[in-house]
């Protein structure tokens, strides 16, 4: 009777003081089980108010499916990955699923998911009382809050980096406020007692999460409006390992184009060819590198898409040639809704095939956008998506081999269309937060036939977990300013926590004109994201390099010249996220998630750019920062000067030199500056190292930047190693069938001391004021150097 009262209480306690439930409706939980049984690779329980199944998928990642009627045709628009064996003994009590990573404990009575390594620690537990319940259709699995447990992920959410105490929303929508945004991401990880692991409720439907928000700080919670309580749980010991373990699950990105890692440029609206081509020229002339121009929503023929406004684009191939024969390449925007239109072929098409979205009486849904009324196209359904493909020959056919997706959550302008909408098979409100990543699908896999063996750069303003398969995302609209500044950069670290590696901002703020002091601060800031790409609104100034003055402009044009001098690195970082899901930007919590000061609201925007490079980001105002360098040694980058870990420290922060910290042991590649990533440079690898008192490793990547061909073997993969023990750095024989584009490589060492000479593959080098100045030939198989 107490346990009943207490139950009673808890619930009516959720029901009264939590947003997500509404009061009158009463709440069924899950019940004891009344059978046991295995059907192929799944464990099947059933109670009396519904029935759960388990998957193994790999040693760390385990399936839970608990619903009122399990869907046999059991769709996930996320998951490219299938279950593996299972294995498990039952007693009268429970059930044990043992991997060699985790241990699930399923209590019978009442059916409860308690998660465990394989030794027996405490992950994650069900609420014991609680459990998982529904209220109406919502279905809400509740779990137990350990003292010392952080919460991080999530993906574009505000806040801090650490959830605990937070609570979220995921419905994509083109909103400004804190949330929901415009991106659906519902994985996160936890920490506590030394320990990790993450969950990933597959679940389109709008969904909410609470880390111990106002109802109870004792229990967190994930729920959806309708659908199945559907999650992987992830049990690998390490940040790093669940994000792959995640990204092996949902898909990882491809290489990019290599020249959608210069500079870009980008403002609504550049309007003509003589304007594109004036702008391309002036980089050229001040040769200040870029290798990307954006064209905004007014290239087309009245905002209609796969147009163009022959007026101001009278020849858009003539326009691509000559942006080519410079080294720029071209990105349109596409925005989802087609303008209702008679004689517009594309309008005309979509409504006599039947290809968009409808009311529930089956009349094609109307919005608003900038064409003014338009159409959906259905891209949950495959012909839709085939045909929404093949119309991007309009742009692939001029040579445009950039495409932007925008207002996909999808924007409508007035009202809320979900509740009354659907696509051939679902409801909008149950695939909202998926509609934006399958457009991003569709254009992909569209340009993907249209442009053979040629990459293209796809970039998404709406997303959900598995988009990195598809595109690269940017976080949307934001301010010119301090405060959006380090926002950005904290939305930028928590996409990488969700699997997003190639992410960006409007650098500079979409929205206002910001100071001098805040573009150059920021352009800063942008040669260690992902995506480096400079956007402004109609209205604002101008933000080219060249507009804030002569001393700032020569500020820019260096950060810009070191982002095309590190692209070696940036590239093989790139590879990293490729082949294990990583990001390139990464949140401290990733290499340091024990360390409770990168948690710190104060420290929480600084992040690793790659394996060895630490970012402070710095407001414009400041010329001096407080910092914190987490445990090891580090070097300031534009000093060398050497920095214990572990430690907070107050730094010079001029314009012109943002505090940027190499990790000890570091191995950096570099190149000369070249104008754009086609141009072929002076074929010199500058090969960087920090000295250290322990080893690295560092896995140095090439390709042709361009094709497909390193999916067969084109490519060019070395590991460089540095171990101090020895005083000796080895760069093995390289793997794979291209041949690199560097035939020589410069030895750089920083903070070695008292080096008299150097020796590689038996031959010396003498050495000048402890500065090698050593350029060697690159076609021996494997060098070894020692010093």
């Amino acid at each position: 009777m107490k346990t009943f009262f207490l139950l009673y209480l808890i619930l009516a306690l959720v029901c009264l003081s939590s947003p997500l439930y509404a009061q009158s409706s009463p709440v069924e939980t899950l019940g004891n089980t009344i059978s046991v049984h295995h059907e192929s690779n799944t464990l099947v329980i059933k109670t009396k108010q519904a029935e759960a199944r388990v998957w193994v998928y790999s040693p760390s990642t385990i399936r839970v499916n608990i619903t009122k009627k399990f869907n046999p045709d059991d769709t996930s628009f996320v998951v490219v990955q299938k279950e593996a064996g299972i294995n498990y003994t039952e007693s009268e009590s429970s059930i044990v699923i043992r991997t060699t990573k985790i241990k699930l404990v399923i209590g019978k009575s009442p059916l409860r998911f308690n998660f465990y390594t394989a030794d027996g620690k405490a992950l994650s537990s069900d609420d014991p009382t609680i459990g998982t319940s529904w209220q109406n259709s919502r279905v809400t699995n509740y779990r137990k809050i350990y003292p010392d447990e952080r919460f991080i992920g999530l993906g574009e959410k505000r806040g801090n980096l650490d959830r605990r105490g937070q609570s979220f929303t995921n419905w994509s929508a083109d909103v400004g406020g804190d949330d929901p945004q415009y991106k659906s991401f519902p994985f996160y990880m936890g920490l506590h007692g030394g320990l990790t692991y993450g969950i990933f409720l597959d679940n389109t439907n709008k969904s909410y999460f609470d880390f111990g928000g106002p109802s109870d700080k004792t229990i967190s919670s994930f729920s959806a409006d309708a659908g199945d309580m559907n999650y992987y749980f992830f049990g690998s010991q390490s940040i790093a390992g669940i994000i792959k373990d995640y990204t092996w699950l949902t898909g990882r990105m491809d290489m990019p184009p290599l020249w959608s890692l210069g500079y870009q440029q980008c403002r609504w609206s550049y309007g003509s060819t003589k304007e594109v081509l004036e702008l391309a020229q002036t980089f050229r002339k001040l040769q200040i590198p870029a290798d990307v121009l954006y064209l905004d929503i007014d290239y087309m023929d009245h905002y209609k898409i796969f147009t163009w406004n022959n007026t101001n684009f009278p020849d858009p191939k003539a326009m691509t040639d000559s942006l080519k024969a410079m080294g720029f390449h071209l990105v349109t925007i596409v925005d989802p809704g087609i303008k209702i239109e008679k004689g517009y072929n594309k309008y005309d098409d979509g409504l006599a095939k039947k290809y968009f979205v409808s009311n529930t009486n089956g009349v094609p849904y109307i919005g608003k956008a900038w064409p003014g009324e338009v159409h959906f196209p259905d891209f949950l359904d495959s012909k839709v998506r085939k045909w929404w493909g093949n119309s991007f020959s309009v742009l692939t056919n001029p040579g445009v081999e950039g495409f932007w997706n925008d207002m996909n959550e999808p924007s409508t302008w007035g009202k809320d269309a979900q509740n009354d909408v659907k696509s051939a098979k679902y409801s909008l409100a149950t695939v909202n937060n998926i509609m934006g990543m399958q457009m991003a699908r569709s254009t992909y896999e569209g340009v993907r036939l249209l442009m053979g063996n040629k990459r293209p750069f796809i970039l998404t303003r709406a997303a959900y977990s598995g988009t990195q398969r598809y595109s690269a995302v940017w976080t949307g609209d934001n301010n010119s300013s301090d405060e959006h500044l380090l926002l950005g950069q904290n939305l930028v670290n928590t996409l990488g926590l969700s699997g997003m590696a190639f992410t960006g901002v409007d650098i500079g703020g979409f929205f206002g004109n910001g100071s001098p002091a805040l573009m150059v601060r920021w352009n800063s800031l942008g040669v260690y994201t992902p995506m480096f790409r400079n956007h402004a609104c109609t209205g604002t100034a101008y933000r080219e390099p060249w507009r804030w003055g002569a001393d700032n402009e020569k500020i820019i044009k260096n950060d810009i010249n070191e982002r095309y001098r590190l692209m070696p690195y940036i590239y093989s970082t790139f590879y990293q996220a490729h082949q294990t899901g990583l990001p390139v930007s990464r949140s401290l919590a990733i290499n340091y998630p024990q360390d409770s000061n990168v948690y710190k609201p104060t420290y929480q925007t600084e992040f690793m750019f790659g394996d060895n490079i630490l970012v402070a980001p710095v407001i414009s105002s400041l010329t001096v920062a407080e910092v914190y360098l987490p445990k090891g040694n580090w070097y300031r980058k534009s000093t060398d000067s050497l920095y214990e870990g572990g430690k907070k420290y107050i730094v010079t922060a001029l314009l012109s030199d943002l505090p940027i910290f190499i990790k000890a042991g570091a191995i950096i590649t570099k190149q000369q500056v070249v104008q754009s990533t086609s141009e072929k440079g002076d074929g010199i690898l500058e090969l960087n190292i920090w000295n250290s008192d322990k080893g690295s490793d560092f896995n140095y990547y090439e390709d042709d930047g361009t094709s497909y061909n390193y999916q067969n073997g084109q490519s060019y993969d070395r590991i460089i190693h540095f171990s101090p023990a020895k005083k000796m750095i080895v760069m093995d024989a390289a793997t794979g069938k291209f041949t690199s584009k560097y035939k020589q490589i410069k030895l750089v060492l920083h903070g070695f001391n008292s080096i008299k000479n150097v020796k590689i593959n038996g031959v010396t080098y003498p050495i000048k004021n402890n500065t090698p100045d050593i350029i060697f030939y690159n076609k021996i198989r494997a060098i070894k150097i020692t010093y």
